[in-house]
């Protein structure tokens, strides 16, 4: 999503009419996001707000794809979590509990809102036996004052304290396209991954078989691309310039 049909509250010009010449195709798509905060009727809103229509069911975030691998892993579990509306909702979706004791899981996502409390009691649960998962790995996110700290900095501080490493869900781990897909009810070679990083979408979209689309509207530059040891199957400028 960010980078590739928004960037922060900005629509990237021809990012509607390309989502238009999907439907008119009749093409099936999700839109992904790492960020876990809100749910996805409240980024349906929220894009609305800014010019792009897209459904709720559209809309697929690292927080469905952590619950989803929470239900296979261990159904009707609990969690302790330190994390945003996005991430609670989905865990309770998939009939998990939340509680502060005697936690299956320790689960952080992205969040603004955490104390020194929180942090320890994940530090105790983690180092009590409960398995740690993070929604995503990224340690730094946008904000309008500049980059704030992200999911992947606070599963750093609880990496540190226990000893213990957390499995993230979210891209670049090829889990959360697998379980797009399943969404999707398609295979990996009959879909493409459109991207704006190298290192999260097009790796992630490379290591499960899909073709993919790099566009140069967010993170990555052309002159960033010869840095990584493997080439995305196209380059646009921009997801309007995508050729159906």
């Amino acid at each position: 999503m960010d980078g590739v049909l928004v960037r922060g509250d900005r629509l990237i010009t021809g990012a509607d009419l390309f989502l238009k010449r999907l439907a008119a195709a009749g093409r099936k798509y999700l839109v992904l996001t790492n960020n876990s905060e809100r749910t996805p009727r409240d980024l349906e809103h929220r894009l609305r707000a800014i010019g792009l229509r897209i459904a709720a069911g559209h809309i697929y975030t690292s927080a469905l794809a952590t619950a989803r691998f929470l239900q296979d892993q261990k159904p009707g579990g609990t969690a302790f979590v330190i994390g945003e509306m996005g991430l609670k909702d989905a865990l309770h979706r998939v009939g998990y509990v939340l509680t502060d004791r005697r936690a299956d899981f320790v689960v952080i996502g992205d969040t603004q809102n955490y104390d020194h409390r929180l942090i320890t009691q994940a530090i105790r649960l983690v180092h009590d036996g409960a398995r740690f998962i993070a929604t995503n790995p990224d340690v730094t996110g946008p904000s309008e004052a500049g980059l704030v700290p992200a999911t992947g900095s606070l599963a750093a501080l609880i990496e540190k304290a226990t000893g213990r490493r957390a499995y993230f869900v979210g891209k670049p781990n090829p889990l959360m396209i697998r379980t797009a897909l399943r969404q999707l009810r398609e295979h990996s070679e009959n879909a493409v991954m459109v991207g704006d990083r190298m290192d999260t979408d097009i790796v992630a979209g490379i290591e499960i078989g899909m073709e993919t689309i790099l566009v140069l509207t967010g993170v990555t530059r052309r002159s960033d691309i010869d840095a990584f040891p493997y080439r995305p199957s196209r380059i646009v400028e921009s997801v309007n310039r995508i050729e159906l």
